[in-house]
């Protein structure tokens, strides 16, 4: 009789819940950040840990789309609210950080660089991989936690220096985002073979076979998706109308400000060394 796969530790995987529990402790400023960076921690570390986490990197593409949205729509967000407004310019100050940063806080770029990792890591070569190696399946879950970021940064605005979107824009991004999020879900639920050579046991373990597990998986991403997005997104925008915020704009912080300045000095300072001496 197959069993369930062996507990299974991946320093890779640990790598990321050490770095939410340095945040807990060393950055964190505020009971909430704290709660956040605890919630968190939990949530990551219950879905990469046995049994959950080998089901979804050798057994199941079902369990893995439900690892893959805790991650990506509770873990991620949570982690990015847990830094607080300094804490976050002090990471994001290094002029290269800076220009990543505020270019994947563009709606359109983070919409097309979540669509294309979110893809790549749910393709059958890397899913396949990731069934057969600890390494790949550490590339495949840091893509996943990859993407969670990027997902939430236009969402949430709060790291400074990035353009921060209005209630309304913030509201249609999440939306638009929850589309992209299910982006294999069609072809899962109408494909007509199973895809991942690699994922076995579905049915001694889970009892369902390797076609159902993967039609179902198709199911759970879009409902798994679409409820809690569309939830936020209308929280967002009733809220903004409740405290009597300015649909259409959005706020300004000091934060935003000096990091700007920055960015003149660093303008300046380019532009003085392509002079030369004078």
């Amino acid at each position: 009789m197959t069993t369930l796969l062996p507990f299974r530790w991946h320093l890779l995987e640990l790598a990321p819940i050490v770095a939410v529990g340095v945040v807990q402790h060393r950055l964190v400023t505020s009971a909430r950040q704290r709660r956040n960076a605890l919630w968190a921690l939990g949530a990551f570390a219950l879905v990469v840990a046995w049994p959950i986490g080998d089901l979804a990197a050798s057994v199941s593409i079902t369990v893995a789309t439900v690892q893959r949205l805790v991650i990506m729509l509770f873990v991620a967000p949570l982690f990015l609210l847990s830094l607080s407004t300094d804490v976050l310019a002090r990471l994001t100050r290094p002029a290269l950080v800076d220009t990543v940063v505020r270019w994947v806080a563009r709606p359109g770029v983070a919409v097309a660089l979540v669509t294309i990792l979110g893809t790549a890591t749910l393709s059958s070569p890397l899913v396949d991989w990731g069934a057969r190696s600890s390494f790949g399946r550490d590339v495949v879950l840091a893509g996943v936690v990859t993407s969670g970021v990027l997902l939430w940064i236009p969402a949430l605005s709060i790291v400074p220096g990035t353009r921060h979107l209005s209630p309304t824009a913030r509201a249609a991004y999440v939306f638009v985002a929850s589309l992209v999020v299910t982006s294999l879900s069609f072809v899962w639920i109408f494909s007509r073979h199973p895809l991942y050579s690699a994922l076995r046991h579905q049915h001694a373990l889970l009892h369902v076979s390797p076609l159902l597990d993967q039609q179902l998986a198709g199911f759970v991403a879009k409902f798994g998706a679409y409820a809690p997005m569309w939830a936020v997104a209308f929280t967002i925008f009733s809220r903004s109308e409740e405290r009597g915020d300015a649909i259409e704009d959005a706020p300004l912080h000091w934060a935003d400000v000096e990091r700007e300045m920055l960015r003149v000095d660093r303008r300046r300072a380019r532009e003085a060394r392509r002079r030369g001496p004078a």
